[in-house]
């Protein structure tokens, strides 16, 4: 099905006020034509790391391909560069909506004075943000997730894992976003064992800083914890998740990936078997329902939440040391239940 576009020409003078607007540099008509946007569909901007994060980014992009797939348009994805500004993300979503993609979604929270700026600017363009609830626009769907209840869950399962009473958690960067999953996790660990020790770190301060994107960072942290005796270490740091586990399975523990099913990556192979589970949050179905509903004509807005119950947050369970231990899967699947009837409030902070 072609998407529907939201514009209606009302008439020989309202197409001739188009054209003058064209012609003198205005933006938000260029956008909004049903002839530029008949062949190009889903565009994504990355995140810090980009592609090849093996965690959040190649999430967003298993949604474009997914639609892709489905929609058979045109779709497009950009890589961040480096010591970029909010003008420098701005342009660039800007260029995608003028080239005609519909819709265009930056993923992650650095994009939302970008997407605020663009959505101004391209009001018949539909944009999303991921991982932010701040922009607030008839044309922007804040992509959002509840993130500590996985992360709870992630704390049942380390705390029944964990022979030592301790373990870690690394996070990439020291922001609000991430302390959901410090939160979680926590809260999940003491409520499972109470004599558990949790040893929390962050990678930076600012993602500028590499927080999100330096596997050697994520590995000094984890190779710390583990000489305090850590044997389960979860990791929300992005691509810097990768050092982690590479520690992990160097000092035979365990890790617990996130965001995408860390088990299964490609990429991380070799280090599967120590991976016990990934605490997941589906971005790839996100950005693809918003591509979706855009198709359908009927565009997603304001703010679209996944969490347990909707099923877009959970644990993976593709390593069988995990999936069959019948005990560890008791025990989450009780937690489970108690957070999606409210009996356990998961903390985000």
């Amino acid at each position: 099905m072609r998407r529907i576009s939201r514009i209606t020409v009302a008439g020989a003078a309202t197409a001739s006020l188009a054209l003058a607007l064209s012609a003198c540099g205005g933006t938000s008509s260029e956008s909004g034509s049903s002839e530029s946007k008949g062949d190009k569909g889903l565009a994504i901007a990355y995140d810090v790391g980009g592609k090849g994060d093996q965690s959040f980014n190649d999430a967003a992009f298993a949604g474009l391909e997914q639609a892709k797939k489905e929609f058979g348009y045109e779709t497009q994805d950009v890589e961040p560069t480096e010591g970029e500004t909010d003008a420098d993300k701005q342009q660039r979503l800007e260029s995608l909506a003028k080239q005609g993609y519909n819709p265009v979604v930056g993923v992650g929270y650095a994009y939302a004075a970008a997407v605020k700026g663009a959505a101004e600017k391209f009001p018949d363009t539909t944009f999303g943000i991921v991982d932010d609830s701040t922009v607030e626009a008839e044309n922007v769907a804040d992509l959002v997730f509840s993130e500590e209840e996985a992360s709870y869950l992630a704390g049942v399962a380390a705390a029944k894992s964990t022979k030592t009473n301790t373990v870690g958690f690394v996070g990439g960067v020291d922001i609000p976003l991430i302390h959901k999953f410090q939160a979680g996790f926590e809260q999940g660990v003491k409520d499972t064992n109470p004599k558990a020790t949790v040893l929390s770190q962050y990678l930076t301060q600012t993602a500028e800083e590499g927080g999100f994107s330096s596997p050697d960072k994520g590995k000094t942290a984890a190779e710390g914890q583990i000489e305090k005796k850590a044997d389960v270490v979860y990791a929300a740091a992005g691509l810097s998740g990768q050092g982690v586990i590479e520690a992990a399975a160097a000092n035979q523990v365990w890790a617990i990936g996130v965001d995408s099913d860390q088990y299964s990556q490609e990429a991380l192979a070799k280090y599967k078997d120590s991976i016990l589970t990934s605490a997941m949050k589906d971005v790839a179905k996100a950005v693809y329902n918003l591509a979706k509903s855009v198709e359908n004509g009927k565009p997603e807005t304001g703010i679209v939440r996944g969490d347990l119950k909707s099923g877009e947050v959970s644990l993976a369970n593709s390593n069988p040391k995990f999936a069959d231990d019948a005990k560890l899967q008791e025990a989450i699947d009780t937690a489970k239940e108690k957070i999606i009837n409210g009996e356990i409030k998961v903390k985000s902070s």
